[in-house]
Parts: C-alpha cells; structure tokens; sequence
C-alpha cells in the first residue's frame, strides 16, 4: 500500500465510495504481509463477504437488463465477469496492485500483478464497501467497475473464453498460433500453476490454482497486448 494518507486518498477517489481507513487497510493486507508482521489481520475474510457481494450484484443486473436470456446462458455471462482473469483486469484498471500490502516473498515474485492476488484484493475491497457504506454502495461499487466488461463486446468475449478469442485475434492479425507452457509450482495441497503463452514475438505468464485458470489467464494478458497493439516482449 502507499505509504502515508495520500495513497488511500488517491484509492478511494478512483473507487467513488468512503471507505472506513482500517476497513480499506485490512481490505488491501494480503496473508503474506500479514505473517510477516505478527499475524495481523488480513484480507481473506472481506474476501469471503465481498465475493457474495459480487455475485448477487451482478446476478441481479443480468436478471433484470436480459429478460430474454435462459439460465444458462446468463450463468455463463456471470461466470465471465466473477472470474479471475476478469476481476483482475477490474483491479488493474483502478491500479490496484500499486496499493496491495504484500510479504517480501511475493513482492519479489511479482505478486502486485499476480491474478489470484489482484482478484482476491478486489473482493475483499468489496467487503469493505459493503460494512463501510452500506449494500446499496457496494452494489454501485461492483456494477460501475464491472461495467467496461459487458459495455465492449469483444472485451467481454475475452474474458468469457481467452484461450480462443486470443486464437482469434492471432488468426485475424496474421500471427503464428498460441503456444502454451506451463510449470507449477509449491506443495501438492497448494499447488500453482504458471503458464506462459507466446503469440509470435509477443509473450505473456498467468498464474492460477489450475493448468486450465493459468493458461485462460496467460492468454487474458495476451489478448489486451495485441489487442491494445502493445506487442512488446514482457518476460
């Protein structure tokens, strides 16, 4: 997290909503920083609470602005917008990582950018809303930043299924190809999982508690560089 008043500040100004400054601070401490200092509190219960707050939001606006959709479908369009790769992309475009309160261990590992760890901030920020301001503010909350996914088609479709929107988009561009490599890594009761995706000379990693969650995540990051024509090696 950034150090002093003005990093919060900047934080909640980008979020739109008051939340309390402990509240938002226990909202932003990952497990890792929080072990590494005595056991403080950290983020993993506001998770829980702000994932049924995502859920039911987002459940709700489907139900009631697509009448004409059966259950399934909606389900599918749900399932898009609660995953990983989708709340990460969430977390970005409000530079959440910046403010993460992480141990030395995954600040060395890149964990400001790490899916799991944005997604997972970004429910718990959710909870926080939710005890701070209220459901009503929670739901806003989670309906505006949410809203760029179901607002631009192909964005959308990407984060539904990136595997083949980025075999797409690599076909409509002329690219070779996607190729996937993936490692894991850490004990077999908490394996993860580290795919790296290469589209010609453009190369992307995700991370994910699955072969399948890291390779769709790898392949999320891929698709925003070629689709934002950024096609820039990043190792």
């Amino acid at each position: 997290m950034a150090d002093g008043p003005a990093g919060a500040e900047a934080l909640i100004e980008k979020l739109g909503v008051g939340i309390d400054a402990e509240l938002l601070e226990r909202a932003l401490t990952h497990r890792s920083y929080a072990y590494e200092h005595g056991g403080i509190p950290h983020n993993e219960r506001l998770e829980f609470l702000g994932d049924s707050v995502l859920g039911i939001a987002v459940t709700v606006m489907l139900f009631t602005t697509l009448p004409d959709l059966d259950e399934g479908e909606l389900a599918k369009r749900r399932a898009s917008v609660v995953s990983t790769v989708a709340l990460a992309e969430v977390a970005r475009g409000i530079g959440l990582g910046d403010h993460v309160r992480l141990g030395r261990g995954e600040e060395q590992t890149g964990g400001r950018d790490k899916d799991s760890i944005l997604a997972d901030t970004m429910e718990a920020v959710f909870g926080a809303t939710y005890l701070s301001a209220g459901p009503d503010a929670a739901e806003a909350l989670v309906l505006r930043l949410t809203e760029p996914l179901l607002k631009d088609p192909e964005r959308y479709g990407a984060a539904m299924d990136p595997k083949t929107s980025l075999q797409e988009l690599a076909a409509r561009l002329g690219r070779t190809p996607p190729s996937y490599s993936v490692v894991s890594s850490g004990p077999d009761h908490n394996r993860l999982f580290t795919a790296t995706v290469t589209v010609g000379d453009l190369s992307r990693t995700g991370e994910g508690t699955s072969k399948k969650t890291a390779e769709m995540a790898a392949a999320l990051t891929a698709w925003r560089a070629l689709n934002d024509g950024d096609d820039a090696r990043h190792d």
